[in-house]
């Protein structure tokens, strides 16, 4: 049986790491109630964005680039939004299992051939992508750390500009989605090229007519850069959201199982302690008996 001083130093050890793993869970539910009403206040607005884009595309007769579907596909750009921070359960690497599966599946030819490319956001995304033979060509370790709207527009305007410049054909985004405090969403979306047809739906538009001031095609070239920021600063707010909800979710069953882990020692503690004077009451009859007889 162990010794009682062995038991005692892991149950102390256990108490401090229960003290450690309680505070970290009321910091991130804290965090959560941030993320939660920064992420509600930004939902209507971006679905509102997402309306009126869709009704301009209707009403334009533009070919806006941005609009466009090359005529084939070389080169595939995945961004993929993680945590900088680990303790938060499987919300990393369920995620980035989507990604990997989404690629093997539907862009293994491109990975393959060299032409599939990575945006990492968190230092989670750079350190697993980066040890699995995945060309990471930016990353943004600390992003996390002030989360502002200027850093979302700053990286989705140099994804545009490559576009652009036909260095990507196809831009995908991957990132958690926050359903509730216990479950999130694991989301890669299509982000460039934007497809109409996946703004909202036909029925969603109301059947008013708008007089545009200046044309619809002016107001389009102005606002699908900011819808495009919008959907990644959307993500981003969920999944800093998400990340919230997983961290605290996973501290309360790690405080749970060092709580079930400090209760079992405590009585193993008690029965080796009990042992223990049982055998010192049996040597001091035993001693007792002796002198008696002697």
């Amino acid at each position: 049986m162990a010794n009682l001083r062995d038991i005692r130093n892991r149950i102390e050890s256990i108490k401090n790491t229960q003290q450690i793993t309680r505070a970290m869970k009321m910091v991130a539910a804290a965090k959560l109630r941030k993320a939660q009403d920064r992420i509600t206040q930004t939902r209507p607005y971006a679905s509102k964005m997402k309306e009126m884009v869709a009704r301009l595309v209707r009403n334009s007769g533009d070919d806006n680039v941005l609009l466009r579907t090359p005529e084939s596909t070389d080169n595939v750009l995945f961004i993929v939004v993680g945590s900088d921070r680990g303790l938060c359960g499987g919300f990393n690497n369920n995620l980035f299992k989507v990604v990997e599966k989404t690629i093997k599946k539907e862009y293994s030819k491109y990975h393959e051939s060299g032409n599939l490319s990575l945006i990492c956001i968190g230092r989670q995304a750079t350190k697993y992508f980066g040890k699995r033979n995945y060309e990471v060509i930016a990353e943004y370790p600390g992003f996390w750390d002030n989360i502002v709207f200027n850093k979302a527009t700053e990286i989705m305007k140099s994804v545009v500009g490559d576009f652009k410049a036909g260095t990507y054909d196809e831009v995908k985004l991957a990132y958690n989605e926050f359903k509730s405090v216990i479950a999130q969403n694991r989301l890669v979306e299509s982000v460039l090229p934007i497809d109409p047809s996946t703004l909202v739906e036909d029925e969603d538009i109301s059947a008013k007519e708008y007089i545009y001031e200046p044309d619809a095609e002016n107001i389009l070239q102005k606002l699908l850069p900011l819808h495009l920021n919008l959907q990644l600063w959307k993500a981003i707010l969920e999944s800093n959201a998400a990340e919230q909800g997983a961290r605290m979710t996973a501290m309360d069953n790690a405080t749970e199982n060092a709580q079930e882990m400090k209760e079992d020692l405590q009585l193993e503690y008690n029965r080796a302690r009990q042992s223990a004077i049982t055998t010192e009451i049996s040597e001091i009859i035993s001693g007792a008996q002796a002198l008696e007889e002697a």
